[in-house]
């Protein structure tokens, strides 16, 4: 939970006039609960992947809503061989990143828009909860409550 949805809060909480953000999700998401009930947020007992890369696809999804100034997408960057996914994961590593730097720079109309979950450049239908605004609003709120600092 620090790494993958608490760190990327605070540092959207803490930057100052960003026109794009992209967050890296993860289609392990689809297997998160959008329940922020027992969260150890600080990371001292073992959290559930799933839920911290719902949690910060919804993250990405909060702040378009709620920064309509500010691009703001989640990435699946897949499968990919590293120390963490192995090294007979599936997916291509270039691709990995490619959206990310895709969404981050280019001008193509697509690359433009916001509130999405990408992956490899396709728009995909991210889980039911990540445009709950009610679940989004929760999760602001106990973030801002754990970390001291509103989004």
């Amino acid at each position: 939970m620090p790494v993958n949805i608490v760190a990327p809060y605070l540092l959207t909480a803490l930057l100052r006039g960003p026109r794009r953000l992209v967050y890296l999700s993860s289609s392990s998401h689809f297997g998160g609960h959008p329940s922020l009930n027992g969260v150890d947020w600080r990371g001292l007992s073992a959290g559930s992947y799933s839920d911290s890369k719902l949690f910060v696809t919804a993250l990405a999804a909060a702040v378009a809503r709620l920064r309509p100034g500010v691009l703001s997408n989640a990435v699946d960057p897949g499968w990919v061989p590293t120390k963490m996914g192995g090294p007979s994961a599936p997916d291509d590593l270039e691709l990995g990143h490619r959206t990310q730097e895709w969404l981050a720079t280019s001008d193509d109309s697509e690359a433009l828009t916001t509130s999405g979950y990408w992956y490899h450049r396709q728009r995909q239908q991210p889980h039911r909860a990540v445009h709950d605004e009610g679940f989004q609003d929760r999760l602001l709120q106990t973030l801002a409550e754990e970390t001291g600092t509103a989004l």
